[in-house]
């Protein structure tokens, strides 16, 4: 390790937790230890760490030691957003290729929205946002869908606290304001604007529903505004609604 950013504890607890595979599911503090390549009592308060945390079980009886829960919760974020992203692919360009619009599909993290997919229109890009961009949630389509379906004290913990560090942080609304456009856009159910984040794009959004009934992904339209006029089609929004509700479907959701 001559890297002078790595953090030596922070790397030998993870090698503690890659010591345990499928064939060794049971580790003894001295197995632990002969893994990472360290004394016993180096590694036992690694180990000591990662109980307090969660993340490895220790029997009481032999004292061997077995993965915890918490790394369920490690990986559950990645997991999930991998089987929204495969699971909406073929909605996604199914939709893109009944209205002619650009299909996105995105998350909420803090207060952006987190673009997972991109499927452009065919006859040329109506948005400049790709995979990867984080744009302010409140400013999107797709943000304030999220936003919306988020319970009272999740909005509160977003948006009081120290947001000054924020590049948006003069213009980013009140609390308030979060909170009645939230329950706006909660009781119409999707988020129609036009030119609101680009100038020239007008957008519309919905959201998706896991098993449990929460809202954990928003997919979007986004079309040129002279393809909608001042207001988006009707079509346009029927067939959004209509993915996002097939999308549901197949993550378990059962409307009712």
């Amino acid at each position: 390790m001559t890297d002078r950013y790595l953090v030596p504890g922070l790397q030998r607890g993870i090698d503690v937790l890659q010591a345990f595979t499928p064939e060794r599911q049971r580790l003894s503090l001295g197995e632990l230890a002969a893994a990472v390549g360290v004394s016993k009592s180096a590694v036992y308060r690694v180990t000591y760490t990662l109980c307090q945390c969660g993340l490895l079980l220790q029997d009481s009886h032999d004292k061997s030691f077995t993965l915890g829960p918490a790394v369920l919760r490690l990986g559950y974020g990645y997991l999930a957003a991998r089987e929204i992203v495969e699971v909406a692919m073929p909605h996604l360009e199914l939709l893109r290729d009944e209205t002619g619009w650009s299909a996105h599909l995105g998350v909420l993290e803090g207060m952006d929205v987190l673009y997972l997919m991109r499927v452009p229109a065919r006859r040329g890009a109506a948005s400049i946002v790709h995979v990867g961009s984080r744009l302010p949630a409140h400013a999107t389509a797709m943000g304030r869908i999220l936003l919306a379906h988020q319970p009272e004290a999740d909005l509160k913990a977003r948006y009081v606290g120290d947001t000054q560090q924020r590049p948006d942080a003069r213009t980013l609304p009140a609390l308030a304001a979060i909170q009645r456009q939230a329950a706006e856009d909660r009781a119409r159910g999707h988020v129609a604007h036009a030119g609101t984040f680009e100038r020239s794009t007008a957008s519309i959004a919905a959201g998706v529903h896991d098993v449990t009934g929460r809202v954990v992904a928003a997919i979007n339209l986004a079309g040129a505004m002279s393809d909608a006029g001042d207001a988006i089609p009707d079509a346009v929004r029927m067939h959004l609604l209509a993915a996002a509700e097939r999308i549901s479907t197949v993550l378990g959701h059962k409307p009712g």
